[in-house]
């Protein structure tokens, strides 16, 4: 044994298909390591899943990926049990967090975790990108927080990637913490607070009607995209007010 400690490697898969009797059955559910996935109640023709956790992660050096398929047809809610901290582990490296959401026409997808908690001492890297086809809805959010309660962050980059048949309609790195481009906590970027996050609506309505941009509150906008798409991104000192403004400007987005 040469004592070298590598990172653990896991990937979740969901695929989602119009069950024909008015309801999402899935075909797909497989979780591997720490990357669990349970279904639970269905609403109406929705079908839920949720992301368990089954041990600490992502570590240092650890890669981990979760993939979801929404068929037409098909409505698919996805969350977690808790939030996802980033830790520090005995591997060299940063961790990776990859996601791949891929809808349908006619499909739908509310991807809808739980914070992610960038510690200190963490690395790490989310690279999500979601392919959308002509007709396809969406509902995604992400929320981040900068290190526990009295703590400084880790090493936090994270890039969203949004195609509508086949071309760009939202492409965008956010990078924070220790090694950073100079900047991140000042007034231009986060102004001092700890937690951000963006919701993403994608909807065929939008279209005909596109939606105004404007601030809501303090600390947050809204900006429809060169598309059926808007992007709601937020600041706040804490998550629970993050996840409030977010909350209503979802309600007035659906």
């Amino acid at each position: 044994m040469d004592g070298v400690t590598t990172g653990v490697r896991a990937t979740a898969r969901i695929v989602a298909r119009d069950d024909g009797r008015g309801g999402t059955s899935l075909p797909v559910l497989a979780g591997e390591g720490p990357l669990a996935l349970r279904r639970t109640r269905a609403r109406g023709a929705e079908a839920r899943v949720m992301l368990v956790g089954a041990m600490s992660g992502p570590l240092g050096g650890d890669h981990f990926t979760v993939e979801a398929a929404v068929g037409s047809g098909a409505l698919l809610h996805v969350g977690s049990a808790a939030a996802t901290i980033a830790l520090p582990g005995q591997a060299k490296g940063e961790a990776r967090y990859d996601i791949r959401l891929d809808v349908a026409a006619e499909g739908e997808l509310h991807w809808l975790p739980e914070q992610l908690i960038s510690a200190r001492g963490s690395e790490l890297s989310v690279s999500t990108r979601i392919d959308l086809a002509p007709g396809a809805r969406l509902v995604y959010r992400e929320e981040q927080v900068l290190g526990r309660v009295g703590e400084e962050p880790g090493r936090l980059t994270s890039r969203l990637t949004v195609t509508l048949a086949g071309r760009p309609l939202l492409d965008q790195e956010v990078a924070c913490g220790p090694g950073a481009p100079g900047g991140w906590d000042g007034p231009a970027v986060l102004a001092g607070h700890r937690t951000i996050g963006q919701l993403l609506v994608v909807r065929p309505e939008f279209e005909a009607r596109p939606t105004e941009a404007g601030i809501l509150g303090e600390d947050a906008a809204l900006s429809p995209l060169a598309g059926p798409g808007v992007l709601v991104t937020a600041l706040a000192p804490d998550a629970l007010r993050l996840r409030g403004v977010l909350n209503e400007a979802l309600k007035t987005l659906t």
